[in-house]
């Protein structure tokens, strides 16, 4: 599993006054994250179930916490075997491929068993000290994105070995972008929704201006502090960081974010990456792909794309940072 933790704050969300009747904000828990949602709509349609209905779908498809969702399923199936799938599962998986494909397998969905193997999964064993390393290489024969294949009528997947997909890494993002299209179904105007810190907006805040979003300072005795704030015009955000979710083994500190390519945590100094994106679901996968490319060869994959990215990486002084191109526009400060 291609975990990360999210790391961006809502700047002045809350104060809905009493002209702004048909604002309506919602919240619960999901994918084993929270969620909140602000939006403005027709008053009385929108309701807190149709929400929760369209996240629980997403948990019931692709969740590896789920024993019989059909992502758990598949991973349980025979090799060779080609099985009937949600398109929706399908479409998540094939832009998973691509970014897999275009970053040389430093994006790959199929390492869950070597995330699992070092304590950060869903099927983790609680181990008290790191892999070996036969360990690791008998974990490195389960993974590879090449040995997924997919058709698309009907909508099939098919393990050439025996593979164990995890989209921890895109589908809080595609629930993102799933609830926004629910939103905008019910014709609601101007919204902010954020699943576990991926967060989609459309239009302006409460307060009439573009909803502006706060970014962390990426350190886990610095939480909450804010390092920039962005404006988002109909965008949405992801940031991938590893200082919150890492593991310690006699006084050596772990990543969570695990490289697909080598079978280890990554070991660089990158401490944090913003991606920016038209989509939840895209920029949810790239800032996890960009993690794991580093300061350098990430930032000439997203000069490459032409990538609206933040890079934050320590140094001996403090930290520090640069952004591509298309991001400054973004910037408050």
């Amino acid at each position: 599993m291609l975990r990360k933790i999210v790391c961006v704050i809502l700047l002045a969300q809350a104060g809905c006054s009493d002209s702004l009747a048909q604002w309506s904000k919602f919240s619960g828990s999901t994918m084993g994250t929270v969620y909140h949602i602000t939006a403005e709509c027709p008053s009385g349609k929108l309701q807190q179930a149709d929400i929760a209905r369209e996240l629980d779908w997403v948990n019931n498809v692709m969740s590896t916490y789920i024993h019989d969702s059909t992502l758990s399923r598949f991973n349980r199936s025979g090799i060779g075997s080609w099985m009937t799938v949600e398109a929706e599962l399908l479409q998540v998986i094939e832009v998973a491929l691509e970014l897999s494909q275009s970053s040389g397998g430093a994006y790959d969905i199929t390492v869950g068993p070597l995330v699992n193997l070092w304590g950060f999964g869903a099927q983790s064993n609680g181990a008290g000290n790191p892999p070996s390393k036969r360990q690791i290489s008998q974990a490195m024969e389960s993974v590879g994105y090449t040995s997924i294949k997919t058709r698309l009528q009907p909508p099939e997947l098919l393990k050439q070995i025996n593979l164990y997909l995890d989209l921890s890494s895109i589908a809080k993002g595609y629930g993102v972008d799933r609830v926004a299209e629910l939103l905008s179904r019910y014709q609601c105007e101007n919204y902010l929704v954020d699943i576990g810190g991926e967060v989609r907006t459309r239009g302006f805040s409460p307060k009439t201006r573009s909803w502006r979003i706060g970014i962390e300072v990426p350190e886990a005795e610095s939480f909450g502090a804010i390092n920039r704030i962005i404006e988002l015009p109909d965008v949405a955000v992801a940031t991938s960081g590893d200082y919150r979710n890492f593991l310690e083994w006699d006084g050596t500190s772990y990543s969570h974010i695990i490289d697909p390519r080598t079978g280890y945590p990554v070991t660089h100094n990158l401490a944090s990456v913003t991606v920016l994106h038209p989509s939840a679901m895209k920029a949810d996968a790239l800032a996890t792909l960009l993690t794991v490319l580093g300061p350098d060869e990430g930032w000439q994959y997203a000069q490459k794309y032409k990538l609206a990215v933040l890079f934050v990486w320590r140094t001996n002084s403090g930290f520090e940072q640069r952004h591509t191109q298309s991001f400054a526009p973004y910037l408050v400060d």
